[in-house]
């Protein structure tokens, strides 16, 4: 090979790594949190997802993405939409994992925080089937609101098996489930939906309407929202019908996304589609809230899981390549940079987990804080997401900002997640839904941010601005949706300072205290105070 030609100082791929034990906030989390047991499995997975091939597949799938085949060969209509093999072999694995239902179908102290962490694992590499696997994860409390569909579908959805096949349930093992909510006109505001449904007399209903974004259409069944005579309603609707014989499902193509190209969305039409009424009908949002909850986490799962990729990926690139004569990562302004790329992942991590953690029991304490917990770190964290990915990618030069590595997908992904399941305004305000008519929501939250107080000036000092700030907006309601994002984004900091203060490492806390919290903070990554232990931090990386 000529001379000019040779590979000097560039970064080894970053493959067949334990991607769980390498991650010392999440294994910290995870015992932290009640699922110790598990870390056995999490290593399994993590060396799962961190083996060459499976990156390789990561690649292939969003490469290759679906394609939506209307008719076959001899122009029967058969709405099909084709993978790429390596997209299969990723979904199978998560499901044979238990990314998606392990809590349910093993339910133990920690298992919402074991569930989580595999979740997060597998999204950290290849975030497009992710999709899927929440949805069939979500969908298990609406389901067991009907006691035969239940009995029908409960035993698929909690298989690890996977079977992409569309064909008679019956003949079935397992399940993946869908949803199909939003319409054209309305958007987040479901209620303004126009898709009706009528009663069949036998038991079924009969759906007529569109969907403008329905998730994943390649799944075996769907939760629908329709409106009949008493309001807004939710159904299932199955691809296929006892027997076998398709349901009319007409996909009328896959939307052209920035990102998250390995999972298909897509448009649909329904006429006299066959559904099932799922919990009372009229009481459409009620049978789906506890899903949205379930979603909502799983997308702050899911950008946390990219952050993680993120600073991961900085971390090595400037641990194996030097400048000026050095390591960059030795370079004190690189140094920085770094940590605080971790300090944003760490705070998201420990976040996730403590919120997950609050899905594993059902006392009052836990639903209450749980109930705007969750609405709180699905607007802040996910809103983190894009910015911290395009910082991490810098960090790679002109490396990063090519295809061939894989931070342009994750700054491509990550925004996706603040749009999913509500976007910015959508959450903000179902936060002021919660404190308005949920007022032990507020106490429960504060409750677990006062448990902090006492160790850190700066944090003590956020703490009462935000009480006196919701104080403010409790007094005047009329004002309050002004000052949304606001409230949020100071009880998001509360929140994750708490956390942060009482289960991280002492490094940690005091960096995120300073550099979230403290007077002279910064708005771009890298300018923290150099006091602060942060080659500790980076190492954590």
């Amino acid at each position: 090979m000529s001379s000019t030609h040779e590979v000097l100082n560039q970064a080894p791929p970053r493959v067949d790594l334990d991607e769980y034990s390498t991650n010392p906030a999440l294994t910290e989390a995870v015992a932290r949190h009640g699922a110790g047991w598990a870390a056995g499995h999490l290593a399994e997975v993590g060396s799962l997802v961190g083996q060459a091939d499976f990156q390789r597949d990561a690649e292939l799938a969003n490469t290759h993405p679906p394609v939506f085949a209307g008719h076959d060969r001899w122009g029967n209509r058969v709405d099909a939409v084709d993978f790429h093999p390596a997209y299969h072999r990723i979904s199978a694995a998560a499901v044979a994992h238990g990314a998606h239902t392990s809590c349910w179908s093993e339910p133990r102290p920690g298992a919402h925080v074991a569930r989580a962490a595999v979740f997060m694992l597998f999204a950290q590499v290849e975030p497009g089937h992710a999709c899927p696997v929440s949805m069939t994860h979500a969908v298990v409390p609406s389901l067991r609101a009907t006691p035969e569909l239940a009995d029908e579908w409960l035993p698929r959805v909690l298989s690890r098996d996977y079977d992409p096949e569309l064909r008679d349930p019956a003949t079935k093992s397992s399940a993946v489930f869908g949803m199909a909510m939003t319409e054209k006109q309305g958007g987040s505001d479901v209620r303004a939906n126009t898709t009706r449904a009528v009663d069949a007399g036998d038991g079924t209903w009969r759906l007529t309407g569109h969907k403008w974004f329905c998730s994943a259409p390649q799944s075996d069944a769907f939760l629908v929202l329709a409106q009949t005579a008493a309001g807004l309603s939710c159904f299932l609707v199955p691809r296929v019908l006892p027997g076998g014989d398709r349901n009319v499902f007409r996909i009328q193509r896959l939307k052209d996304k920035l990102g998250n190209r390995s999972n298909a969305s897509s448009e649909i039409e329904l006429a006299d589609t066959v559904g099932r009424l799922v919990g009372e009908e009229g009481r459409g949002v009620r049978a789906i809230i506890e899903m949205v909850g379930q979603t909502r986490l799983d997308c702050v799962l899911g950008s946390a899981a990219g952050m993680r990729q993120a600073v991961a990926e900085a971390a090595w690139h400037t641990r194996h390549r030097s400048a000026f004569g050095a390591p960059l990562i030795d370079q004190p302004a690189m140094t920085a940079v770094v940590a605080d790329l971790q300090l944003e992942a760490e705070a998201a991590t420990w976040t996730a987990l403590r919120v997950a953690a609050a899905y594993d029991s059902e006392d009052a304490e836990s639903v209450a804080f749980r109930r705007l917990a969750t609405p709180v770190a699905k607007y802040w964290v996910c809103k983190r997401g894009p910015h911290h990915a395009y910082e991490a990618l810098e960090c790679l030069g002109g490396n990063g900002y090519t295809e061939a590595f894989p931070l342009a997908r994750r700054y491509r992904e990550q925004p996706v997640m603040a749009v999913w399941e509500g976007s910015g305004n959508v959450i903000a305000l179902d936060v002021l839904r919660a404190m308005a008519r949920e007022p032990e929501t507020v106490a429960a939250v504060d409750r677990e941010v006062a448990s902090a107080l006492g160790q850190h000036r700066a944090f003590d000092a956020h703490v009462q601005a935000t009480r006196a700030l919701i104080g403010r907006v409790q007094a005047d309601p009329g004002s309050a949706p002004q000052q949304a994002r606001r409230v949020v984004e100071a009880l998001a900091l509360a929140l994750q300072g708490a956390v942060l203060i009482r289960e991280a490492p002492a490094a940690v806390a005091d960096a995120f205290v300073s550099a979230r919290l403290g007077a002279d903070r910064s708005l771009e990554y890298g300018a923290l105070d150099p006091g602060l232990d942060l080659r500790a931090i980076a190492a954590r990386a």
